[in-house]
């Protein structure tokens, strides 16, 4: 079940937390609950992901992406992830993650989120991310320009583009 108590208190939690330059680093914290265990008493794999969306929203908003996204009637959709899980989270496992934009490639935003514990990486995602309006998705020159960043084009590191290119390559739909 999605944590919409969580969503909330995170909602409260940083309602008040200062806007970031569009490629500022959102930090927030979390505890891993009895709810987000898999059968191997540690947080599951999707969960994982589901957690991710807690921090990506509130860099979102920070960064003016939601508000941009609400003025524009636009929405936000994730067209693929790359995940690696290092080291268990457990039961009451208190850890920080960390959420930001990488760059685009002109349809898709890339942002980065990774969780930490006592400065080691437990696990880190990349996030294909769409912006959808009414005739489909939405040009990142536009997304960024509405957000109040015409111009912000980083270059993204290099795995990040071989992801892409690798993305590019795939069939779809996938052969069965």
């Amino acid at each position: 079940m999605y944590p919409f108590i969580r969503m909330a208190y995170h909602m409260a939690k940083y309602r008040k937390a200062p806007a970031l330059p569009i490629d500022g680093v959102h930090i927030s914290h979390h505890i891993c609950w009895p709810v987000d265990l898999d059968l191997w008493r540690e947080l599951n794999n999707g969960r994982t992901l589901t957690i991710y969306d807690l921090g990506r929203i509130q860099l979102a908003r920070r960064i003016g992406l939601l508000k941009a996204l609400k003025a524009q009637g636009w929405g936000m959709t994730i067209a693929g992830v790359t995940a690696r899980y290092r080291k268990r989270v457990v039961m009451f496992d208190h850890f920080e993650m960390r959420s930001k934009a990488l760059g685009h490639d002109g349809r898709f935003l890339y942002l980065q989120q990774s969780m930490w514990k006592d400065g080691t990486a437990l696990s880190s995602a990349v996030f294909r991310v769409a912006v959808v309006g009414p005739n489909g998705i939405v040009a990142t020159d536009e997304v960024a320009g509405a957000m109040g960043a015409a111009g912000w084009n980083p270059e993204m590191p290099g795995w990040v583009q071989s992801w892409i290119s690798a993305e590019n390559q795939r069939v779809w739909p996938p052969e069965t």
